[in-house]
């Protein structure tokens, strides 16, 4: 495929734009007439000597302060399951949060544990044969705070390396 040097300029102008690949590539064949797969893009973007214009990032509020050696929040993992079941709540430490790991691993898991959540709030955490997280709240009806749920999430990541998982 190729591509005169004014249709270059303009697909440079429309990546330097901040267009997105795909949509990148049906402009191409919209405007030039050039039928090409997905790949065939990425290549010609590369051809360009152009590289996409990342988005800008999203502003997240500053989280709770940490508890003494937590590590800093990360992003939330996908496919996190959010259960409540009937218990009693347990007094957590204040601010941050704590997460420890059963001795005895819950059936039907590979490895689970206990979560307690700046806000006082717990609940049993788990992960299944096929690697899936759940969580299980102590409180029905309860969903944890997001930063705290990123905190969980990297300080579950922290045991389970600890461990050799």
């Amino acid at each position: 495929m190729t591509l005169t040097d004014s249709q270059k300029d303009q697909a440079r102008q429309w990546l330097a734009d901040g267009m997105k690949l795909s949509d990148f590539q049906k402009r191409i064949e919209k405007d030039f007439g050039l039928k090409m797969t997905y790949m065939e893009a990425r290549f010609l973007v590369d051809d360009l000597k152009v590289l996409p214009k990342d988005q800008e990032p999203v502003v997240k509020p500053e989280p709770a302060p940490a508890v003494a050696g937590a590590a800093p929040a990360a992003p939330a993992a996908p496919g996190l399951i959010v259960d409540s079941a009937a218990a009693q709540p347990e007094p957590a430490p204040a601010g941050g949060v704590e997460v420890t790991v059963d001795a005895v691993t819950r059936p039907g898991t590979v490895v689970s544990g206990r979560v307690k959540f700046s806000d006082g709030q717990g609940g049993s955490w788990y992960v299944d044969q096929y690697g899936r997280p759940g969580l299980v709240a102590d409180t029905k009806g309860y969903r944890p705070p997001a930063p705290d749920l990123q905190e969980f999430q990297v300080a579950l990541e922290r045991e389970l390396v600890r461990l050799g998982m």
